[in-house]
């Protein structure tokens, strides 16, 4: 629902990116960096339901690499720091 309130909110003030972002979850959300986010354009001319449409598209895909970054443990914490390596796929000549 408060997804739902944030986006009707932008489509209102006339904004023209939707953004998502992934963190690990814990009491304080504020106190955990953010690992992963994206952004997608949209237009004055989208409804809200294209809005929403779009909007839980990128938290899947946000989601998606999150979660695949944590299992391939390609994600330090340090504190308050995230370092999240690159997965390089080297090819032999």
């Amino acid at each position: 629902m408060e997804d739902n309130f944030i986006l009707l909110s932008l489509f209102i003030n006339s904004y023209y990116i939707i953004g998502a972002t992934a963190h690990y979850a814990i009491a304080n959300l504020d106190a955990v960096p953010i690992f992963e986010e994206d952004l997608v354009r949209v237009s004055h001319r989208n409804e809200v339901d294209i809005l929403l449409i779009k909007g839980k598209d990128l938290e899947r895909i946000v989601l998606a690499r999150a979660v695949r970054s944590h299992l391939q443990n390609r994600v330090l914490v340090y504190g308050n720091r995230t370092v999240v390596f690159e997965c390089f796929i080297s090819k032999a000549i």
